[in-house]
């Protein structure tokens, strides 16, 4: 499909609005399971590293016993 100009392409054949709003709303949906992603690896990295220092106390308080 070729268009003549860029408002052309913007207005797809009066279908531009659908097509730009679908592109939109899967980009928005993209970017929100990345930034939720990153947020859940960050909680598991907390919780990983507050479990090793607890059994790191654990094994040299037994260890000091």
């Amino acid at each position: 499909m070729y268009f003549d100009s860029f408002a052309e392409f913007l207005a797809m054949g009066r279908h531009g609005p659908y097509v730009w709003s679908a592109y939109g709303i899967c980009a928005l949906l993209i970017v929100i399971n990345m930034a939720l992603a990153a947020r859940k690896l960050a909680r598991v990295r907390q919780d990983v590293a507050r479990q090793w220092r607890r059994e790191t106390r654990e094994v040299k308080h037994e260890s000091g016993s």
